[in-house]
């Protein structure tokens, strides 16, 4: 199995967030409904369904693409998919920083590719992480940035085997998780698609299950 390596950390908690809100103020399940479809409620709509208007904002996956770009060291030959793209913002800044590498995105949502960076659209489609249209050994890097943990544990089997199978070597995934109760309050309190609740220790138990040899790395809501 592969590292546990952050990329994310420093994204993750510029966002300030009210944990208790969308249990207390609201009807939460009435808002996962909402959101589960990932419409536009989910991507554009209220900030209690989801990201409150997710725009591309210059900059902010900059850093990001960087790391990954260093730390696996791609270059213009490059291929890399993303799994769980929404509207492409970090494939796009692939492009900006490697203008010749191939890339690819999927995603569940019809509505977050159809709204994608008009830049990157040409090279997202609909799909679901369990059942990849790529063939074997097809990128130089998979990522998956937030989408594992929204599938049933089944669901998510298939995907992580699925992910080791289209990318040659480097992979890197990323999820919710928690490391104490605290943040597992937080993370239940805070979601609206997750329907994978697992601690870190159970995320490498079962990535070791899934044959997933990869790397990972965690958010959590402190």
């Amino acid at each position: 199995m592969g590292k546990m390596i952050d990329f994310m950390g420093t994204l993750h908690t510029s966002t300030k967030r009210d944990y208790t809100e969308r249990v207390c103020k609201h009807d939460k399940p009435a808002l996962v409904e909402l959101a589960a479809r990932f419409d536009k409620d989910y991507w554009d709509g209220d900030r209690t369904t989801g990201y409150g208007g997710y725009r591309y904002m210059p900059g902010r996956w900059t850093p990001v693409a960087q790391a990954l770009i260093a730390h696996y060291g791609l270059d213009e030959h490059s291929k890399i998919l993303d799994i769980g793209c929404g509207k492409g913002f970090l494939l796009y800044e692939f492009l900006q920083l490697l203008p010749k590498a191939q890339i690819a995105g999927i995603d569940i949502s019809q509505y977050a590719v159809e709204h994608a960076k008009e830049e990157v659209k040409p090279f997202l489609q609909v799909g679901v992480a369990s059942d990849l249209p790529y063939p074997d050994d097809s990128f130089d890097l998979v990522i998956s940035l937030g989408t594992l943990h929204n599938l049933t544990n089944y669901d998510l089997y298939k995907a992580l085997q699925e992910i080791q199978r289209v990318g040659k070597k480097n992979k890197w995934v990323m999820q919710e998780s928690y490391r104490n109760e605290r943040e597992k309050v937080n993370m239940v309190n805070w979601q609206l698609t997750q329907r994978t609740f697992f601690r870190t220790d159970e995320w490498e138990w079962f990535f070791q299950m899934a044959g997933y040899t990869g790397d990972y790395g965690f958010i959590f809501f402190e």
